[in-house]
């Protein structure tokens, strides 16, 4: 008994993926974050750039970096040199620095 009288089996459609990046992404090299902050200084965006620093000191998500509050940086009218925040997904304590440079784009920003 052969499979000669079965019908080959074919998509009709193309896969939703195919073409598509899918899956965790490359970091960012250094190059590539120090050129996104040249730009963001070129163009003023001195929100954005105080995030951008903050993203990269604390590697939080970007729900728990828009869910930071002033309170949580600041304290006496400085920035903190150090913050925990409690993420979303996980609910674990992450502890980090926040560097000059950030502190400095934070305090222009606020």
């Amino acid at each position: 008994m052969g499979n000669e009288n079965l019908p080959a089996v074919r998509p009709t459609k193309p896969a939703w993926n195919r073409g598509r990046i899918i899956g965790q992404k490359r970091p960012l090299l250094p190059r590539h974050v120090w050129a996104i902050r040249v730009r963001l200084e070129i163009a003023a965006e001195i929100r954005d750039l105080a995030l951008f620093n903050l993203a990269i000191d604390s590697k939080l998500r970007g729900c728990d970096l828009v869910c930071l509050k002033v309170a949580d940086v600041l304290s006496a009218g400085s920035i903190k040199e150090r913050v925990s925040v409690v993420q979303q997904k996980t609910r674990q304590p992450v502890r980090f620095e926040i560097t000059e440079g950030t502190r400095r784009s934070l305090m222009a920003w606020l």
